[in-house]
């Protein structure tokens, strides 16, 4: 019976894709000079898992490409190689055509053959270069493969091969068996077994290894080939590798001398490179073509999660508790009589304190930690700090705040294009840092914590803060902004969330096209969410983002409006006031105004907005909610208060149309159906009455 192993490539590109985030932390991390090993080994055997799986489904591009960086790590991970700047960037390179290939295997989409040829040239050029000739042995506890080169004068006759497997090897399902006759196959083997870590029978447990074996194996048979036999037990063995060298005979010593005159005094490692001009490095800058493949693969969201066994296991109990309060309560009500009515209203309190924990265990499933999303920045800091030519150290706190994967996902996009637009137009150059007494080296700190209901994300620079006087006067040049206009500092910091708005001299790769801000508050806003922007000149800005803990559910208050039962998010309200008509101030082509503290406040009749018979016309018979939603308030005329509840989210999208003004519905506890009110729509409908129109008809219909 075959089987299809097409079932296990979901699994695969999950733990590829993971493996690769591995690779690319652990790469950052990298100083110059002598390699760490524990960190060139955590690198080594994500790139060998993703090697190995890839050959075994089939992927060959994948797994040739492979290969050759985890030919330039062992050799980094054995001393034979420094770790420099050049072989870190290149290796990160290599990642992200790595990614790009199994984005386009998954997706079976097309690859970019140019850019991954080009990738490979380079990394096979930087290992045609000088290497150091280590013999030796592996440090105890690793899994390395160390070889002996012999230099191009000398033959290599055969390979001395240490085998020692660890205790747990049978356990991982390999059998030294099997790769001593796969050796024997490749030429001339003989062995030498070593029993030496046998314990007493007594002692003996059958599942264990403790035999290992010094082998010969003589013939002219390429490194490759010995190590492929082993690199499934790469992590489950200690092994060395070690040339058998052949010394070459009088005519071959002279044959070699003669060729070497030929060429003169040049060295044979020169002679080779220019005999070999495909091995030259390729040009470092990618093209067009390849800088757009880079953008456009990025790996689909995952569909799965992982969940701790500690969830599971508490939503196990849960269930437990539930089967035994749902006996309960079968059994009263099969023998039910009214003197059982305290014990059925216990049992219902029961109920009601099970489904709620349940309610909380299942959310908590779909918690992932942020760590997440946080993961590309110091990836994404360190390509634009070179490109920018600025010094940029970042900071990450909170990464294990745990935040619902949907919101997760949506909040990425936002989140890089307020770091891209901090390095940019936030910090300064090093010399202008040094001129204005900062250290050369500016910060960048992304901070997550939970306060209340929400999730708060801080993104802080120590830059040179926004430009107030700069900002206005783009403004006014665009329109944007009444040429004697006179704003707080508040203001003017809203605008760079106007739609086209930019204050870059000149437009770069990085930004200054005036696309973004806007999009960071819209994708914010449509979560749920909020931005808010504190910056002092000189000193640097602040971005805090509020977001709701899960789309799923959500705290509500509702509300009457007429006949009609409406949910609006408690996160959008700001206080609840009964108004005084005195009060009021009616302003020409503004509509009704409330002097709220400081500031006047326009107020949005609800059943005008929903097409609704009144029960009240008059103010004073009523209430007005203070909402905020994009950075502006207005009051919300309603017959009453009606309480508070957490509410499940139906989205309309989904199962109707977008309606503006309404971002979803809930079942209430009643059964009726109310409808969640969408204060950034409220406000649109409320500078555009003409969109109410479309709610009017939506009803009609």
């Amino acid at each position: 019976m075959s089987i299809d192993i097409s079932q296990f490539h979901d699994v695969f590109f999950e733990e590829s894709f993971e493996g690769l985030d591995a690779m690319e932390t652990g790469l950052l991390n990298l100083d110059e000079g002598a390699a760490d090993v524990d960190a060139i080994n955590t690198i080594f055997r994500a790139a060998h898992s993703i090697k190995g799986g890839a050959g075994t489904f089939g992927f060959m591009a994948v797994s040739e490409f492979t290969h050759v960086m985890e030919t330039l790590l062992d050799e980094m991970r054995n001393g034979q190689r420094e770790v420099t700047s050049d072989s870190t960037n290149l290796l990160l390179e290599a990642v992200d055509v790595l990614r790009e290939m199994l984005s386009a295997v998954q997706q079976k989409t097309d690859t970019d053959e140019e850019r991954i040829a080009d990738v490979n040239q380079r990394l096979e050029a930087m290992l045609s270069g000088e290497k150091l000739e280590v013999a030796g042995s592996v440090d105890e506890g690793t899994s390395n493969a160390a070889t002996v080169e012999a230099s191009p004068e000398q033959k290599i006759a055969g390979w001395e091969i240490k085998f020692q497997p660890h205790k747990h090897l049978f356990q991982t399902g390999n059998d030294p068996v099997r790769m001593l006759r796969e050796l024997a196959s490749l030429g001339e083997l003989t062995s030498q077994l070593n029993d030496d870590g046998l314990p007493d029978f007594a002692d003996l447990e059958p599942e264990d290894s403790y035999l290992s074996w010094q082998l010969t194996l003589k013939g002219n048979i390429p490194k490759e080939e010995v190590v492929e036999i082993f690199e499934w037990v790469d992590d489950d063995c200690d092994l060395v590798i070690e040339a058998i060298i052949q010394a070459p005979t009088n005519v071959e010593i002279a044959v070699a001398q003669l060729d070497k005159n030929e060429v003169g005094s040049q060295p044979v490692a020169e002679v080779q490179q220019e005999s070999k001009p495909e091995k030259t490095a390729a040009p470092a800058t990618p093209s067009v073509k390849a800088e757009a493949k880079k953008t456009a693969a990025t790996p689909p969201a995952t569909t799965s999660i992982r969940v701790g066994t500690d969830k599971i296991d508490s939503l196990i109990n849960l269930v437990g508790e539930l089967v035994i309060t749902q006996s309960m309560l079968s059994q009263i009500g099969d023998n039910f009589v009214p003197d059982m009515l305290p014990q059925l209203i216990d049992g219902l309190a029961q109920l009601e304190r099970n489904s709620r924990e349940m309610q909380e265990a299942i959310m908590r499933i779909r918690m992932l930690p942020i760590s997440f999303a946080f993961n590309r920045f110091p990836r994404l800091v360190h390509d634009l700090s070179d490109k920018s030519g600025k010094k940029v150290e970042l900071k990450l706190t909170g990464e294990q705040t745990e935040l619902d994967k949907t919101v997760m996902e949506k909040i990425g996009d936002p989140l890089v294009h307020l770091v891209r637009n901090s390095l940019d137009h936030g910090l300064e150059t090093p010399d202008v840092r040094l001129a204005a007494g900062k250290d050369e080296t500016g910060t960048i700190q992304l901070n997550a914590y939970h306060q209340g209901g929400n999730i708060i994300i801080e993104i802080v620079d120590d830059g040179a803060g926004l430009n107030e006087e700069k900002i206005l006067s783009k403004a006014v040049e665009k329109g944007l902004v009444e040429v004697n206009a006179e704003l707080s500092p508040e203001k003017i910091h809203e605008l760079i969330f106007l739609p086209g708005f930019s204050t870059a001299d000149e437009v770069t790769d990085i930004s200054g096209r005036g696309v973004g801000m806007d999009v960071v508050r819209s994708n914010i806003t449509g979560l749920g969410g909020s931005v808010e922007i504190k910056s002092k000149r000189g000193e640097g800005s602040t971005f805090t983002i509020r977001l709701p803990l899960t789309l799923a559910i959500m705290d509500g208050q509702t509300i009457r409006v007429a006949n009609e039962n409406y949910i609006i998010p408690l996160i959008s309200i700001i206080e609840t006031l009964e108004v005084k008509e005195s009060d009021m101030k009616y302003v020409s082509a503004k509509g009704e105004l409330y002097p709220l503290r400081d500031e006047y406040v326009p107020v949005i009749r609800l059943y005008d907005i929903f097409n609704l018979t009144p029960t009240t016309m008059d103010l004073e018979e009523g209430l007005l909610v203070i909402v905020e939603g994009e950075g502006q308030k207005v009051g919300l005329f309603i017959d009453d208060l009606l309480g508070q509840q957490q509410v499940v989210i139906k989205s309309l999208e989904t199962n109707y149309r977008k309606v503006i003004g309404l971002s979803g519905a809930t079942i209430l506890g009643d059964g009726t159906v109310a409808l969640i009110l969408d204060v950034p729509g409220l406000m649109a409908l409320y500078r555009d009455p003409s969109l109410a129109k479309i709610i009017t008809n939506e009803r009609a219909a």
